[in-house]
């Protein structure tokens, strides 16, 4: 189908205004311009009854968002996007307010490490080391360490993803995986990909160019806690839902990466969003999308967590 009319509409803004793209700034103007795009579109942050800011005691800051509700918790630990290299807990805290709304449930979002400052792996292993010490520190946190999920967008499904391999190695158990349009092959040559050239839209050099910060060499891109999708072996991961956008260089690989989970025998659910683009799930302020794909992510969460 064509570019949703809403979509439509925000790309010609876009064009109108001729907003420039991230990749042509510099880190610091593309980091700012980043959060402030994403706090514009995803319209008005919702309360949650307790916000708290704490840190792991590796020093990894945390943001915790807690319904009112009594412990102990399903959580959701949530890993922000911006390929790595942009990003931060306020890019992600409308998102995670309006899932521990939705859901309900506590959602905790681990602001790990940005290339190029700190390459893989180095957002891997924090994402991981704060999803061991959140587990570890389940009773103080009020979370119930059986229903238990990660999860993130683009970036952040990524990296979630490749913690789901090193929890399943290493802990801890987890319940599900939550994956919004997840990079899930570095160099992918596929048709999304290869016609994701819209100039006012993400596109395949917006991908190029995350990639380019993260990986200090070529060769890292064929690790799987890069590329999920080159993992040996997917069987025993926890159950996921994959969302993914018409409009998206990576929805391809997203889509393969569901399929391969679902060959594994893992239980997934795999979402497209028609006419979508990549980043609609930060969008719900401004397309209806991303408001059905919040709900559709809240239903599958609350699900999970039934079954922990």
């Amino acid at each position: 189908m064509p570019l949703d009319p809403q979509v439509e509409a925000m790309r010609a803004e876009r064009e109108a205004r001729a907003v420039p793209q991230l990749y042509t700034q510099t880190l610091a103007e593309a980091r700012a311009a980043d959060l402030a795009s994403i706090q514009e579109a995803g319209g008005q942050a919702e309360p949650v009854h307790h916000v708290e800011d704490l840190f792991t005691d590796a020093g990894l800051p945390l943001r915790l968002y807690r319904p009112d509700l009594a412990g102990p918790l399903p959580t959701l630990i949530y890993f922000f996007g911006g390929g790595w290299t942009l990003g931060s807990i306020d890019t992600a805290d409308g998102i995670t307010r309006r899932l521990a709304n939705a859901v309900p449930c506590q959602v905790i979002t681990v602001g790990y490490r940005l290339a190029p400052e700190h390459p893989f792996p180095t957002a891997v292993h924090d994402c991981h080391d704060a999803t061991q010490w959140i587990a570890a520190n389940a009773d103080k946190l009020q979370v119930d360490p059986a229903r238990l999920v990660v999860g993130g967008d683009s970036a952040g499904g990524n990296l979630a993803a490749a913690t789901t391999l090193l929890a399943r190695d290493k802990g801890p158990v987890l319940a599900g995986q939550l994956l919004v349009y997840p990079n899930t092959r570095y160099g992918a040559n596929t048709p999304s990909m290869l016609s994701g050239d819209d100039p006012h839209l993400f596109n395949k050099t917006s991908v190029g160019w995350y990639w380019d910060h993260y990986l200090t060499d070529a060769l890292d891109g064929l690790d799987p806690l890069a590329s999920p999708l080159l993992a040996l072996s997917h069987e025993d991961l926890p159950p996921a839902l994959v969302i993914t956008a018409e409009y998206d260089p990576l929805r391809d690989e997203g889509e393969f990466y569901a399929e391969k989970l679902h060959a594994a025998g893992v239980p997934t659910t795999l979402s497209r969003y028609d006419g979508m683009v990549h980043g609609f799930f930060a969008m719900a302020g401004i397309l209806d999308g991303g408001r059905r794909a919040t709900a559709e992510a809240a239903a599958w969460l609350s699900r999970t967590f039934s079954h922990g």
